[in-house]
């Protein structure tokens, strides 16, 4: 199951039947300082696809989701460099430093079919073919290889590994993913 990672914020909206629905912002990107003397500022990329701000004219900042207009993003090594219109000079930057930029999840690019956000995982049901519910997607982990779904329920915690093989179906719209249980996975 490919997945793109953006880290969520804690605001996540309940559906009218009670599934988590996800969060209406994710964080992007954190302000390591401010860089040079015209306000620019250095960012830590916290999304596997970078390429995802610049594609953005409004970064939000901080809890408060402070709207900030972009001028200019490109990277700069691992960072990236960013350039906001209402942010001139060093001293307006330094008030930035360590602020979390966040976009808004109804931005985001769709993604082609049977690749999911980790925020569109994160919470659903897992349930086994035979109809067995084993528990919740609470954490995933990026391993390397694979990525692998921690499902916390009933008995406790199991890792599921993100593969065709195990990962059957993704049904987002009933709040669930499919299993078929390997040997050693329960």
């Amino acid at each position: 199951m490919p997945l793109t990672r953006s880290k969520h914020s804690k605001s996540e909206k309940q559906s009218p039947t009670g599934l988590q629905t996800g969060p209406d912002y994710l964080a992007v990107a954190r302000v390591r300082r401010p860089f040079g003397v015209k306000g620019e500022l250095l960012l830590a990329i916290l999304t596997d696809f970078p390429d995802r701000l610049a594609q953005n004219e409004t970064l939000y900042a901080g809890e408060e989701r402070l709207p900030f207009e972009v001028e200019t993003i490109r990277r700069h090594g691992t960072d990236m460099l960013l350039r906001l219109k209402a942010v001139r000079g060093r001293d307006a930057a330094e008030k930035l430093r360590g602020e979390v930029f966040s976009i808004r999840v109804g931005d985001l690019p769709p993604l082609p079919a049977g690749v999911y956000y980790l925020h569109q995982i994160e919470g659903l049901e897992v349930v086994t073919e035979q109809g067995e519910l084993l528990g919740r997607v609470k954490e995933i982990l990026k391993t390397g290889a694979n990525d692998v779904y921690v499902v916390q329920g009933e008995k406790g915690e199991i890792l599921l590994p993100a593969i065709p093989q195990v990962i059957r179906e993704v049904r987002l719209e009933e709040g669930r993913i499919i299993v078929r249980m390997m040997e050693g996975l329960g």
